[in-house]
Order: C-alpha cells, then structure tokens, then sequence
C-alpha cells in the first residue's frame, strides 16, 4: 500500500470513529491546552485562545490541569481564589524543599479571584473578575492578567490593570464595597520579584504540604502530586516542612501569626525581595528576633510608623508598627501596600493575639 492511500485509510476510519461517537450520543473530546499559545512570545488577547478550560466561562478545567490550595493563602479583600496548574505532559516539577519547586517550561499557574454575592452561600451567584496567569516561557515567568465581562463570557488581557467595582455580603450578614485593583504589569512584577526575577510565590512544598479535597477523595497534595507524576524528588509529606493554616485554632498561635505575615508579607519582605532594604525579613524561615521585626527599629521612620518605635513590640500590640500598618487603608501606610483596599480584620486579630503573646 502506498504512502498516499494509507494516508487516505487513516483518513476514512478516524472520520467513521468520530461519526460512530456521534451516532452514540458520545461529544468528542476537547482540544488539549494549547501549549503553543502558552509559549508564543506575544500573550493572547482573550483567555479562551489557551483552551485552558472547556467552557466560555472556565468553570470546567481541561485535560492536564490540577487543582490546588495553599495552607495560608494572601488575603485579596475577601476575593474567593481557585487556582490549577498545568504542566507539559510528560514532564514534572522538582521538588524543593525551600521556595517554589523548580517548574518546567511550559507550566503554567492559574488563579482567578471571584466573589459570590453572599459569601455565606459561596457556591451561589458568583462573579469572576480577573483570571491571573504565570507561564513559564523560555526565558522565564510571565505574569498575565486577564478581566472576565459582567456577562461572564470571556476574560481579556488588561496589561495596565483595571478597577473594579464589586459588591457583597460578608460572613457576618452585612453589605462590604470593594474598589477592587487588578494589578498592571509592573505590579506584578513587585509582588513576585526574587533578586530580580519573576518567580512564583505560592507552589512552594510548606504551602502545599495539606489536603486537597480531589473529586476522587481527600488527598495530601504533595502526595498526589507525586503519585500523578506532577512531582520528582519529593519526600513523604510527614518528612517534608510544612506552613500552618491560619485560622485553624486548632494549630499553635505563634506558627499561624507567622505563617499569616509570611504569606502576605514575606514576598517582599525577604532578604533577596523588594522590601529587603527595610532589614524585616517575614519569611517564615527567618529565625533572628530581630530580623523578624521583635524589637526591631525602622530603617527611616516616616510616617508609616504611626510614631510608634519598633515593627514588633513583645506584648504590646498597640505599640507595634506593623500592626498599625496593617490597620491602615491609607496609601503610603498601609501594608501590603499592594493586593488589598480594606482591612482583614480577621488577620489583624490572629497578629494582635501573636504579638500579645510574645514575651517582652
């Protein structure tokens, strides 16, 4: 048989398979991710052009993505956040047990922020406001930002940002306004800086070292992802470090006090972050007192220290800069500076108890 005709079989019997599929009722199934789109060096304008997901709305992720949590995530002004990854099939992650895993070219993380109208029926009338990309590229990571319509129909690149106004109900029953800020690119790039570069913050071991509650069952996450063959290298969950869960009293204070500033602090404040200059370092590695902030002084004091003298004062919470800042929706004081327009009240509770438990 020549090369041709056996061309023009294949040809007959793929177009009969997918006419029996339809005979049988069955859809075929979706195109795969598009790699290519993921790694050309121009971004799509709309996030539907990288079949991420099989649906206008990316409610349904496709084939190869991963769901995933971390144990203590960065508080958004209450946004819920789903977040997948994707890898190129038939490569993995290496596992570290310091900082994000080393991700092949091609992965790709995925998190988008939403906010159901009532956040005490968190399954009901939810709007998607922004689907945040980071693609490994050949040359690096890129940071892409992509804005849903008020139809929830497609999300389109907003490289500058965007502001949005959002609405809802609070655990607590009562009406919450956000000017929500999608960032720009170079805001982005602040967040996760490290030396330089623009790395991941959150896929580190410690962060995902807990349960994820996978449609087959409830699973440690290093685990499956070392069993799905997402991960190479990694030990046993119980040998490998982990970050508490910050509102899980059930968990020591002190390690959710710190697990919570490591996670909305930590990405600049490190030695090799933006705010390393500061001297504060709240990575939750760091062990000096000192350069945890206990008795710390500021490196130039201005007005976002309230007049107060150290970043952590042991016992005083009232006296602490940090928690002050912390407190503050105003620019130039509050902190993070970037990622919030009001106060997480939960978390300033958690860091009063931490710093009131702390022995002068």
């Amino acid at each position: 048989m020549s090369r041709t005709t056996l061309k023009q079989t294949r040809s007959r019997r793929a177009r009969a398979g997918a006419a029996a599929l339809l005979c049988l009722g069955a859809a075929p199934p979706p195109p795969p991710v598009a790699l290519d789109a993921l790694l050309a060096p121009t971004p799509a304008p709309t996030l539907d052009a990288y079949r991420l997901f099989t649906d206008p709305g990316a409610r349904a992720p496709n084939a190869g993505l991963t769901p995933y949590a971390l144990n203590t995530p960065l508080f958004s002004d209450y946004a819920e956040k789903t977040r997948y990854v994707f890898l190129p099939p038939g490569t993995k992650a290496a596992y570290r047990a310091a900082g994000a895993f080393d991700f092949p070219v091609g992965t790709t993380l995925v998190k988008t922020f939403a906010y159901p109208a009532d956040v005490r029926r968190p399954a009901a009338q939810v709007r998607y406001l922004e689907t945040r990309l980071l693609i490994r590229q050949a040359g690096g990571w890129t940071a892409l930002a992509y804005v849903w319509n008020p139809e929830q129909t497609r999300a389109t690149l907003k490289r500058a940002g965007a502001r949005l106004d959002v609405g809802f109900i609070d655990a607590k029953g009562q009406s919450r306004q956000v000017d929500y800020a999608v960032p720009n690119a170079n805001q982005c790039k602040e967040c996760h800086s490290l030396a330089g570069e623009l790395v991941p913050i959150g896929p580190k071991a410690r962060n995902l070292n807990g349960p994820y509650p996978y449609a087959a069952g409830a699973e440690n996450q290093l685990a499956h992802w070392t069993r799905a063959g997402l991960l190479s290298g990694a030990p046993a969950p119980a040998a490998a470090p982990r970050t508490a869960v910050w509102d899980d009293p059930r968990e020591p204070l002190a390690d959710r006090g710190r697990a919570y500033l490591d996670a909305n602090c930590a990405h600049c404040h490190n030695p090799a972050g933006m705010a390393s200059n500061s001297g504060l370092n709240l990575d939750i590695e760091e062990q000096r007192p000192a350069a945890m902030g206990i008795g710390k002084r500021p490196v130039a004091a201005g007005r976002g220290s309230g007049g107060l003298e150290v970043s952590i004062a042991p016992g005083a919470p009232e006296q602490s800069i940090l928690l002050h800042r912390m407190r503050s929706t105003e620019p130039g004081v509050m902190m993070p500076e970037l990622g919030r327009s009001l106060v997480h009240e939960e978390g300033v509770a958690l860091v009063a108890a931490y710093i009131a438990s702390l022995k002068p």
